[in-house]
């Protein structure tokens, strides 16, 4: 877990410092979006090894999402100074749009798997019923077959 974490914030460092280098080269934020998505999936990675219970990397954690929080916000001021007016609230309202969605999949996932297993369970029930009655109608055809050969005899 340890070194999964540096590697993922080395990963966010590097995209956030090739996110510097391209605007001071002179290109637009909107051309860093390759760097964008790497930074912001790294965020995503320590932000969910942070919420994961017992790690036992508390302190690593924390200092990699305070490392985090720092290069965000030198990502707003980028967004504010060389992007485009509102960018930054448009970007906020589009990861808050994009969480609920990711969510809402999420629980979509979950319905239909509940969903599945209801159905595998309910089928499994019903082939069970249906096995017990064959049986039991057997049973009750063998018996009259029994009683019939020994009522001859």
């Amino acid at each position: 877990m340890i070194l999964e974490a540096i590697a993922v914030v080395q990963t966010a460092n590097v995209a956030i410092g090739a996110i510097k280098e391209l605007i001071g080269n002179g290109k637009d934020l909107t051309d860093c979006g390759k760097e964008l998505t790497t930074y912001f999936t790294a965020k995503s990675k320590i932000q969910l090894g942070a919420q994961a219970t017992g790690s036992g990397n508390d302190l690593e954690l924390f200092l990699s999402l305070d490392k985090l929080k720092q290069q965000e916000y030198e990502l707003k001021q980028l967004m504010i100074y060389t992007g485009r007016s509102g960018m930054w609230d448009d970007w906020i309202r589009f990861q808050n749009s994009q969480k609920k969605q990711r969510d809402n999949d999420k629980q979509q996932i979950a319905l239909k798997k509940a969903s599945r297993r209801k159905k595998i369970v309910d089928g499994t029930i019903g082939i069970a019923v249906a096995v017990a009655a064959l049986s039991a109608i057997g049973l009750c055809f063998y018996i009259l077959y029994w009683v019939v050969q020994t009522k001859g005899k």
